[in-house]
């Protein structure tokens, strides 16, 4: 079987040599005849020689003309039973072989196109492709030609105008007047204005407006032959919208070098400004809850960081872990699971100031950045606020949800000055605080986590505090200089703890001031102080005045109606209560602060000025505040007699006080040294242990019934 192959292959062989070998003599006779006839003609005017080769249908040469060997400079003996393959290029690499794989009509039998060839030389050339089937040999006759790559001057202007006129890009062209003379149908489509609205009009045509003058200086620069100019500019289309638009500018000059005309080349990029402002979406925020991701949070707090390194301040980063979620999201799908996050997200966002950045890191894990605190402590007020947010169940779906949270906090510049590294220890804390059955937060750093929880923990005894009626007032007499007798006292609060005992108002008074729970306390001390009023007058006793402490934030434009309210509910005349402030109020909302005050005043109340020469002290006070008593602080009182600086200072004090026709009491007397001195100066008042620390009501009442006095008034 196999001799019978190869003998039949031998003999395809044969006819096909036979075939090529009469078909190539043809050739060669017309390119003979071509030859002469043209002998007479100048070789410059003739036109490169077609070349003719003929093929079989499986692609092999069976005949080389002699226009082939000049074109590709192989010979007739070179080429003849190869595959056409050797004159592709190296890089045609498509797959296909044009002369084997033509398109065509059905019925035709020649088909054209324009391909890349092979020299001998490796010289690459494009030629025009002719083909055409031969029935009677079973074969194909391939013309190729030398394509023409040059065009005439005319042809490259009308192929530029279409280039022009069809280019996607806005086209505006003007003249050295700088009024268009040209534009193309993209800047119709794109601006609006047709050629009859735009040209013989400037380019202000599509000023927006929105540029500065250095903005437009740089354009006209361009205009007027700086060198061109590149970017991006806001114009306004005819219908007066403004868009974004890529511009290129380039002036051109004539044979003399003057600029003849300018051209300007602009793109409508408003849809790649709002892809690049999702793709930024994508990039900064989460695509599920719509917060800000790791990677807008890590840039806002490194700025953070950077402005707190500068200031000295402190920012907070709470990292909070939610629980139970996944569980939920098992048992009731995900769609749930995912409403529920967005949801706690909103809870969150409302729970926090405006300032405050909100992100959540991924699955169950959320991050808030206080990027400013005024004090440490007041991140775990905030983590305390969100545990508390997450304590009523959610309604999702008509499902009532219950979650729970662990928070971790760090602190910057304290703990970490980098973000991975706050997050990384913000981590760390999360998952302490989820070992922990004490608390649901911690802060990294354990002295402030204890700190914070003290902080916590006295809020909420207080708050139990009020309603336990664990808060008591104990009354430290006011004596006078000149009789010795009690003049007055002021009414101080105390915590007496059912298991700490007394605790030290140094300690609950700045935790309230800080919460706010100072208010309700200030309401309890008033109310009790007049409660206290009224039961000693009916039980006719004959008490002098009492000074109840306002603190700052009770002081409101309804202060003087709330303290009607009380006077009122017991009975007691404004004058058996006066006010007490501290110097830190004067210098909050002036013309506010001394109208309040006038209409205290007006009841029939008497004000003081408590710790005076601590705070802010100016004697700008006291001409436009209606203050009639001076409190001399302690701290300037303990050094008396014998340091000079207090001496001077407690003079400066009593001289001011008395030339301004106000009482003076002094605080913190605690020897017959420090009564005497301050006695020879014409300090009216004082108050200390020198003559009695603060007592309950009871031993307060039992000083007045006994008529208890200063020794000196016995001699």
């Amino acid at each position: 079987m196999r001799d019978a192959i190869e003998r039949c292959l031998a003999l395809s062989r044969q006819a096909r040599s036979e075939q090529g070998d009469a078909l190539t003599q043809t050739l060669n006779q017309l390119d003979a005849a071509l030859n002469q006839a043209q002998a007479a003609i100048k070789p410059a005017d003739l036109p490169p020689q077609d070349a003719t080769l003929a093929l079989d249908l499986t692609g092999y040469v069976t005949a080389w003309s002699i226009g082939a060997q000049q074109m590709f400079g192989y010979t007739a003996d070179e080429v003849i039973g190869q595959h056409v393959l050797f004159l592709y290029a190296e890089d045609d690499d498509d797959g296909n072989i044009a002369e084997l794989f033509f398109d065509h009509d059905p019925g035709a039998s020649a088909a054209r196109t324009e391909v890349r060839r092979r020299k001998k030389n490796g010289e690459i050339i494009w030629v025009h492709l002719d083909i055409e089937l031969r029935p009677d040999d079973g074969g194909m006759l391939v013309t190729l030609s030398q394509a023409n790559q040059t065009l005439s001057d005319l042809d490259k202007v009308n192929l530029h105008a279409r280039i022009i006129e069809d280019s996607e890009q806005g086209v505006l062209i003007t003249d050295a007047h700088e009024r268009i003379v040209s534009i193309n149908s993209s800047f119709t489509r794109i601006t609006g204005y047709t050629p009859a609205e735009s040209i013989g009009k400037t380019p202000d045509l599509l000023r927006s407006g929105v540029h500065d003058a250095d903005f437009r200086a740089k354009v006209r620069s361009a205009m007027q032959g700086g060198g061109p100019w590149r970017g991006e500019i806001i114009g306004k289309r005819k219908n007066g919208e403004l868009f974004p638009q890529s511009v290129t500018i380039s002036a051109v000059r004539d044979q003399h070098g003057k600029i003849s005309h300018t051209f300007s080349l602009f793109s409508d990029i408003s849809v790649h400004k709002d892809a690049e402002a999702r793709m930024q979406r994508m990039a900064n925020y989460d695509p599920l809850t719509g917060l800000p991701n790791l990677c807008l949070l890590t840039t806002l707090v490194g700025q953070a960081l950077t402005e707190t390194k500068r200031s000295g301040e402190h920012g907070a980063l709470l990292v909070v872990e939610i629980t139970r979620l996944g569980a939920i999201s098992d048992t009731l799908g995900h769609d749930i699971g995912n409403e529920l996050l967005c949801e706690i997200g909103r809870i969150f966002r409302a729970s926090l100031r405006e300032a405050d950045v909100l992100a959540r890191l991924d699955g169950h894990r959320f991050a808030i950045a206080l990027l400013q605190v005024e004090k440490r402590e007041h991140a775990g007020i905030v983590a305390e606020k969100l545990l508390a947010v997450l304590a009523a169940p959610i309604t999702i779906a008509g499902h009532s949800l219950q979650v729970g949270a662990h928070v971790g906090i760090t602190v910057y510049n304290e703990d970490g000055a980098d973000v991975p590294t706050l997050i990384r220890y913000a981590d760390v804390a999360v998952a302490k605080a989820g070992q922990s059955i004490d608390s649901s937060f911690l802060f990294y750093s354990e002295e402030m986590n204890q700190r914070a929880k003290e902080h916590l923990r006295i809020e909420s005894e207080l708050r139990q505090a009020l309603q336990n009626n664990e808060l008591q007032l104990y009354y430290q007499p006011k004596v006078s200089l000149r009789s010795g007798r009690i003049v007055g006292a002021e009414a101080l609060l105390r915590w007496r703890h059912p298991l700490r005992g007394l605790v030290s108002p140094g300690v609950f008074i700045p935790v309230a001031e800080e919460t706010g729970l100072i208010l309700d306390l200030g309401a309890w001390v008033l109310e009790e102080a007049c409660r206290q009023v009224r039961e000693w007058r009916d039980a006719n006793m004959i008490t002098p005045p009492i000074a109840v402490n306002l603190s700052a934030r009770q002081f409101d434009a309804e202060l003087p109606k709330r303290i009607a309210a009380v006077l009122e509910r017991h009975q007691v005349q404004p004058d058996q209560i006066n006010l007490e402030i501290t110097e830190s109020l004067l210098v909050r909302g002036t013309d506010k602060v001394i109208a309040i005050m006038n209409q205290l005043v007006a009841m029939g109340m008497s004000l003081a000025l408590d710790d005076f020469g601590t705070g802010y002290s100016s004697l700008a006070y006291l001409k436009k505040f209606p203050i009639s008593t001076l409190k001399i602080d302690r701290s300037f009182v303990i050094g008396l007699p014998y340091e000079e600086n207090d001496c001077a200072i407690a003079r400066a004090i009593v001289t001011m006080a008395q030339q301004l026709r106000q009482e003076i009491v002094a605080e913190g007397v605690e020897t017959a040294e420090q009564m005497a001195f301050l006695r020879e100066l014409g300090c009216d008042q004082l108050q200390g242990y020198l003559f009695s620390q603060p007592v309950p009501a009871a031993d307060f009442a039992t000083m007045l019934r006994e008529g208890k006095r200063l020794a000196f008034a016995n001699r």
